[in-house]
């Protein structure tokens, strides 16, 4: 789901939401320990207003190279009847640095003329570039060419579901960090917004629950599994 730029919010045990606040002092930046990531495959129920309407699977695979590692994030999701997506984030694990990302989505609303949007992206040498695709109802594809600066410590907007477990958070912190917008192509701070999430901070970090702050959405981790290797 495309999901909007927000403050994650934290929590140990899942019995109470620490609310991160805006704080009277400088902010401080926003930090993302992907090597504390464990390789793991995640199932999520989907509910709306209390009643089931889909699923998402997240899985972290990690793969040793030569002189480092990366850090493989997968998801796919089906949250009816609205739309049906596919996300592939790879990251350095040593450094957390965005290495490319793949982003499609399915939409089903008959009141809009978008069909499917998805990206495909790549970071090198200080740019983030590669392509974006919209498919309309007629059945036309408009490709769009992405090509822009990405300053060091720039993240994608992914990190907070991907790395939320193992950000450097604290109730009252104030923070600030860029962090590019896939599907809009622009830098943005990553800050609070209408949702949350909830993350384990003893054994494995990982994201267990998220939710609007309304409580009418949300999505909770049933189960975890080995991981499913998947191509290169």
């Amino acid at each position: 789901m495309r999901w909007p730029c927000f403050l994650l919010l934290v929590s140990p045990s899942l019995t109470t939401a620490a609310t991160a606040q805006t704080s009277a002092t400088s902010p401080k930046a926003l930090q993302f320990d992907v090597a504390q990531i464990p390789a793991t495959r995640d199932s999520f129920v989907f509910r709306l207003r209390g009643e089931e309407r889909g699923w998402a699977v997240w899985q972290y695979e990690v793969r040793a190279l030569e002189m480092t590692q990366e850090l493989v994030y997968t998801a796919t999701s089906e949250f009816r009847p609205v739309e049906d997506e596919r996300l592939r984030v790879v990251v350095n694990r040593v450094t957390g640095q965005p290495i490319s990302t793949f982003h499609h989505i399915d939409l089903f609303s008959p009141r809009s003329d978008t069909v499917m949007v998805e990206h495909d992206l790549a970071v090198q040498r200080g740019e983030i570039s590669g392509r974006r695709r919209v498919g309309t109802r007629s059945g036309g594809v408009k490709i769009v060419p992405v090509s822009r600066p990405f300053a060091p410590g720039t993240v994608l907007s992914d990190y907070v579901f991907l790395a939320g477990a193992v950000s450097n958070i604290a109730p009252g912190d104030s923070l600030a960090v860029p962090a590019y917008k896939e599907f809009d192509d622009s830098l943005v701070t990553l800050r609070s917004g209408g949702f949350r999430i909830y993350a384990t901070r003893t054994g494995p970090r990982r994201v267990v629950k998220g939710e609007t702050l309304d409580g009418a959405f949300s999505f909770e981790l049933v189960r975890s599994g080995p991981v499913v290797p998947t191509p290169e």
